[in-house]
């Protein structure tokens, strides 16, 4: 932890950098004249690499050693940190004007003389810049140690290694075994190589006998391979070994050979420790003895292997991962298993880092007095330490100066004078490696300077945005005003904008901006000038273009093209014809205004273009030519195009590229689009793809195109028939690589778990990678911490940040890297750690006022810190737990409603309850994943109130001068039903009679009414009562005379009469109205008494069950018309459901509007889950049912709630059943057989009895058929 001076320095810094965050240094044109005259200090621009190896037979030794600078600086070398007198060496020399080392051994000497650690130093009067330390080594190929070896003996079955040993040599030589024969041993997934090149046999066969084993190590630098001496192997064997025996499926040839459990040849143990360094590769090795051979297998504890990067080799022994990074550390397991068991061995692979760079120092070019800084930021594990040199020597032994501060790895200037400049070197170090870049820092003084040509004579277009360019430069960097014909004061605003570059823009250019514009540069070291005429010009258009045209053969044709331009200009003509020059004379002339084509023939068919070009602007335009056969020419349909051809590239760029085509043939329709696609096949080969679109009077494009991708491209023309087919596809052609320009997109960081933090982003897409190997850099750090960013470099679109504290903000920021650089950083974007469960509960809740739909609550808040995440809400939690009204049963469902507040006392207002019923509730505070423990209980009960509608309200007429008015009880009746309240007008025309008041005691739903003629109609408002008052208004009409509907009785089951039955069964049958459904489905029915949240009511319900033989309807009694009926009442009826497993088909009938809607209420009845959806008009699919559950359904009026379906009970199939049609059952098709035959021989019987004269009426028939239910129509 920091002590309070370190929070001192630490917040000084931060307010330095800050002052110094918007200072950038002088940037210097590279002009010619300005290069020549710039005093700059020395710059490394070449040097050979940090660990230089040569052959020691090489006659010449080269170290290099390149740099620039104003004066030409002077090179000097150390060796292992010692000055170099090269004059007293005759074999080393310098490069005339370079720093190059040249060491000849032509004339005697050793390279190993001169092994060591050289440094470059190149100096002028302004600073010295270091090179890298090259370390110097020759190559060494040693000899192999003489040796004797005795045979090998070793038994059938058995594990044996062959060491190699090879002689350390530099660089390492390449291992490889082969027998004396020089003949490579083949390996396999029993006898292989490792690592450090011991030859391993998992077990011995017999014929490994056969051969001898030798090593070779091959010395690359020197061309040379090193052989050991061989192994001779004797394989002892339990019984005779008779070659002939062998095959690959038996190789013991019949012997018995004792078989073993898998061990480890290579690694020992049960664990071992691997470092790698981050971007190198990683190799670890798992070799396993065993009999039967055993099989290698890989994992990765507590995450995937990751597949883009991971490799195998060596018949799975070997697991190899190139470019590491930090997600690659952890621990790896092999498992080596055959059929007798298995073994693991476990591998913890540690990341460290050699520095690299975050933020790399660059030169700084600055005027006196200005202020600057040299950042180097460098990152690795571990840390890397940061060191600044100033002109190679430890900027703390350099002189002190006020205008200079080093604060760690930034150095401040400020007010720079002109001996301040100097080279700095910063060094950047850890056990694993260093850095070392070199920035000058040139102070520099030039007055002003004009970069341009002089006088420049500039001519535009009317109306066009012009830009006059400036270039200047000087140091201190000067000022720049723009002026007008030498008069006014400086141009900037309105119509003029001048840019810091030197540019002034005019945004449209019009007659009166004509003139001399002057630019002057000042600074405190003098002035300079320039000069910029202006010349405004109409442009150059056709005013008349050329039209298509059809010809008769050897008849004339003219292409009319009339031109505009402004009279100072000077234009030329010309045309082309399908994009080629024509050649005037004989049949073809021109003149000022067309172009004559005499004798047309079929060759002179095309596209002819008119252009018109002056020296600043150019316009053209196209028309075809079509030649007909005879004298009547018959206009032809227009076609689509037909493809563009000859497809060519040019001009190549590392972005963009020229794209060059010849139209097809247009058929009579102009081509008014030609729409450009490619075609990659890196990421996604043989998909075409839109890339621009251009106008139909182009044929010659530039594409802008992405870095890294091999393109192919194809043209389509468009006229306004429709798309040509695609032309053939252009060559291909592969852009540069580059690093990527793109930010991946959706950086965001949330937990997962209570103690990790989830970074996530969007990754970049294919065409955005711009080169091979693209990974994501990720930083993160507590925000306003002050701590240093972490990061980690991975190839996936996600990274865990474990272990975090729960809930706490981070920082974060992410940047794309390919192979060939690093892209743009992001914006710091805030991520929170995971979430945990809140340890307080709310307290105190209490109830304050109470009324009928609502109730006021408070409660004390908790410590906001203890919800261990983002606070989200206080939730309630509510239950009616029973209704006051006696008798009366209410669903218990759980209900929520939520309150943000963070006031010190909150409170909030419960609403939707029920009047006069109990409820219970407690409170929760919640974040996003977790609820708190529960607050205390509290029980309440909500005041009586007025009551719901009657749940439904009929008019029958029984008679011609009654009508019969029934109504139920309301469906809620929110307190003591005390009676019920009936107000009815007499209707006369568009008036009303008089009010009449009858009231009824709780107990009456029914009332019949005398009407005093039989015209009579009256409107009705029916409402329940309870002692608070009258509840909701049920108003009907009575209906119209005619058109009048009769209801006989509350079951609304049909009566039928003999003479209805009789036409059943009529051989000619009278035409009615359809009767009620007639076969019985496998229902049951019931008349039970139902409890739907939230009312109680009794009604009449069916319940189906889905079975696996049928599907069958839910079926509700149909009514039917009579012949004489009153006007029909709004109801809902034949409610039918189909169900299946996951879903119910719905239907159902209603006299309501046309444009009415409905409300389909379902109850799954295992949790009493009320769900309802709004519809329009029947049929409808009911989705998301669960298979095997039981429902309710009801289907009601969304305008008249009081409207409903009745309910229907129906069970869903069972999920993956197996459903057999019954209709193609055999004893099902045989029953109905009989049946039917049944029936034909009793009416066969009847037929012939009535033939006879003998009297049977059918009623006497069907009583004896269906006796109890002919009893039950005859009775109602």
């Amino acid at each position: 932890m920091l002590g309070k001076g370190g929070h001192a320095a630490l917040t000084l810094m931060s307010l330095l950098l800050l002052l110094w965050q918007e200072v950038v240094g002088i940037e210097v044109p590279q002009d010619p004249k300005i290069q020549q005259d710039l005093k700059q200090p020395p710059t490394i621009i070449k040097q050979s690499v940090k660990d230089y190896i040569v052959d020691p037979r090489d006659n010449t030794i080269i170290i290099e050693c390149e740099a620039k600078g104003n004066p030409a600086p002077t090179f000097s070398w150390r060796k292992n940190g010692k000055f170099v007198n090269i004059g007293k060496d005759p074999r080393v020399t310098m490069r005339k004007r370079l720093g190059t080392l040249e060491i000849a051994f032509r004339n005697g000497g050793r390279p190993e003389d001169y092994e060591g650690e050289y440094q470059c130093f190149a100096a002028n009067d302004l600073g010295v810049a270091l090179s890298n330390k090259i370390l110097f080594r020759v190559s060494k190929a040693p000899l192999w140690p003489k040796e004797e070896l005795e045979p090998v003996t070793v038994i059938e079955g058995s594990t044996l290694v062959l060491p190699c040993n090879p002689p350390p040599g530099l660089p390492p030589p390449i291992i490889f075994w082969m027998d004396s024969n020089m003949t490579p041993i083949p390996q396999d997934r029993r006898v292989s190589m490792g690592l450090n090149g011991d030859l391993y046999f998992s077990n011995v066969l017999a014929q490994d006998g056969q051969k001898d084993y030798s090593c070779n190590a091959r010395f690359n630098f020197t061309h040379t391979i090193q052989q050991k001496n061989p192994f001779t192997l004797k394989v002892q064997t339990m019984e005779p070994y008779n070659q002939t025996s062998y095959n690959t499926s038996d190789p013991y040839g019949g012997r018995k050979v004792a078989e073993s459990p898998p061990t480890f040849l290579s690694p020992s143990g049960s664990e071992s420790v691997k470092m790698v360094l981050r971007d190198e590769q990683l190799l670890l090795e798992c070799i396993a003895a065993g009999l039967p051979t055993p099989t290698i297998k890989w994992f990765k504890r507590g995450g995937d292997l990751p597949a883009q990067k991971v490799k195998f080799e060596n018949y799975n022994k070997t697991l190899k991962i190139v470019h590491v990074s930090e997600e690659d550390a952890g621990e790896y397991v092999c498992r080596a298993i055959n059929h007798l068991g298995s073994v693991r061995h476990s591998i913890y692979v540690e990341v460290k880092a050699a520095p690299y760079w975050l933020d790399k120092p660059t030169n700084l070019v600055l005027a006196p007095e200005e202020n600057g800084r040299l950042v180097c930021r460098a990152n690795g594990n571990p840390k890397p330490d940061i060191q600044w040199l100033m002109n190679g020597e430890p900027i703390e032994s350099a002189q002190p100066s006020v205008n200079r501060e080093v604060l760690g790895d930034t150095i401040l200037f400020h007010k720079v004078l002109m001996e301040s400049s100097a080279v700095y070197q910063c060094n950047a170090s850890n056990q694993h490696g260093y850095l070392m870049a070199n920035a000058f820092v040139s102070v520099l003084d030039m007055p002003p300077r004009m970069l341009g040509p002089k006088n420049q004579l500039i001519k535009v277009l009317v109306n066009n945005r012009t830009f006059l360019n400036c270039p200047f430069f000087g140091s201190p960097l000067p000022v720049l005003r723009w002026f007008k014909n030498g008069q006014g004061s400086g141009l900037d605003g309105g119509q003029y904008r001048a840019y810091i570059n030197g540019t002034l823009e005019i945004k449209r250019a019009r007659k009166e901006d004509e003139g001399i514009y002057t630019c002057v540069a000042n600074s405190i070291l003098g002035k300079a000038e320039n000069q910029v005429q202006l010349e405004v010009k109409e442009p150059t258009r056709i005013i008349e273009a050329p039209t298509n045209q059809s010809a008769v053969r050897r008849s004339k044709a003219r292409f009319h093209c009339k031109v505009a331009s402004d009279p100072s200009l000077s234009t030329k003509v010309t045309w082309t014809k399908d994009g080629e020059p024509l050649y005037l004379g004989g049949r073809l002339k021109k003149d000022e205004e067309s172009l004559t084509i005499s004798s047309v023939s079929e060759d002179d068919e095309g596209m002819y273009t008119c252009t018109v070009k002056s020296e600043i602007d150019q316009d053209s335009a196209s028309a075809r030519l079509t030649v007909l056969e005879d004298a009547s020419p018959i206009p032809l349909r227009p076609d689509r195009p037909d493809p563009p051809m000859d497809l060519d590239l040019s001009d190549a760029a590392a972005r963009s590229v020229r794209l060059t085509w010849i139209p097809g043939n247009d058929h009579r329709s102009p081509v008014t689009e030609f729409l450009v696609q490619f075609e990659e096949d890196r990421w996604e080969p043989g998909r075409w793809q839109d890339l621009s679109s251009f106008p139909g009077d182009l044929n010659s494009v530039i594409l802008q195109l992405a870095p890294y991708v091999n393109y192919q491209f194809r043209v389509i023309a468009i006229n306004a028939v429709g798309r040509s087919q695609p032309s053939r596809p252009s060559p291909r052609y592969k852009t540069t690589g580059s690093p990527p320009d793109a930010i991946p997109r959706d950086l965001r960081g949330w937990g997962s778990k209570k103690d990790n933090m989830e970074i996530t982003w969007e990754p970049l897409h294919d065409l955005e990678r711009n080169g091979p190997n693209l990974q994501y850099n990720v930083w993160w750090r507590r925000k306003d911490s002050g701590d240093d960013w972490t990061n980690v470099t991975t190839f996936q679109s996600k990274y865990i940040v474990h272990p975090t504290e729960t809930y706490v903000p981070y920082e974060i920021k992410i940047q794309a890297r390919n192979d060939l650089g690093s892209g743009p950083e992001s914006n710091v974007v805030i991520g929170f750690s995971g979430e945990d469960k809140p340890k307080e509960a709310p307290t105190e809740l209490q109830i304050s006022k109470v009324g009928g739909t609502s109730a006021k609550i408070h409660w004390k808040p908790v410590d906001l810190s203890s919800v261990q995440g983002e606070f989200k809400e206080y939730r309630l939690y509510y239950s009616r737990e029973s209704s006051l009204v006696p008798g009366l049963v209410v669903s218990k469902e759980k209900k929520t409603t939520g309150f943000y507040t963070t006031v010190p006392e909150p409170s909030g207002i419960l609403k939707d309850l029920v009047p006069y019923s109990r409820y219970q509730m407690f409170m929760v505070v919640a974040n996003n994943r977790f609820e708190s423990p529960p607050s205390n209980n509290v029980i309440f009960t909500t005041e009586e109130d007025v009551p719901d509608a009657p749940r439904f309200f009929r008019i029958n007429r029984r008679s011609l001068d009654t009508l019969y008015l029934q109504w139920g009880k309301p469906l809620e009746p929110n307190g003591i039903l005390i009676g019920y309240q009936l107000i009815y007008h007499r209707v006369n025309g568009s008036r009303l009679g008089p009010q009449q008041i009858q009231t009824f005691l709780q107990n009456e739903t029914e009332f019949t009414l005398r009407l005093p003629d039989r015209s009579a109609r009256y409107k009705f408002n029916l409402s329940a009562l309870t002692k608070v008052g009258a509840g909701e208004v049920y108003a009907e009409e009575s209906p119209h005379f005619t058109n009048e509907e009769n209801f006989t009785d509350a079951t609304d089951v049909v009566k039928l009469t003999e003479a209805t039955l009789s036409s059943v069964f009529s051989p000619t049958p009278t035409p009615l109205p359809p009767l009620p459904p007639t076969t019985i489905p496998p229902t049951t029915s019931s008349t039970t008494t139902t409890t739907p949240l939230p009312t109680t009511t009794s009604t009449t319900t069916t319940t189906t069950e889905a079975t696996a033989t049928t599907t069958t309807p839910v079926l509700v009694t149909t009514k039917r018309v009579d012949q004489n009926v009153l006007a029909p009442r709004r109801e809902i009826w034949n409610l039918t459901v189909v169900p299946n497993s996951d879903y119910a088909n719905v239907n159902w009938s209603h006299n309501l509007p046309a444009d009415s809607k409905f409300v389909v209420e379902v109850t799954l009845d295992s949790n009493k889950t009320v769900t309802v959806e709004e519809v329009k008009q029947p049929p409808i699919n009911l989705r998301a049912l669960i298979a095997g559950e039981k429902y309710r359904l009801r289907v009601y009026s969304q305008e008249l709630n009081s409207v409903s379906s009745k309910f229907v009970i129906f069970k869903t199939k069972a999920a993956h059943i197996d459903q057999v049609d019954i209709a193609t059952q055999g004893w099902f098709i045989g029953l109905m057989c009989a049946i039917a035959l049944i029936i034909l021989i009793l009416l066969i019987v009847c037929f012939i009895k009535r033939s006879r004269g003998g009297k049977y009426p059918i009623s006497v028939m069907f009583r004896s058929w269906f006796p109890d239910w002919f009893h039950k129509i005859s009775s109602s």
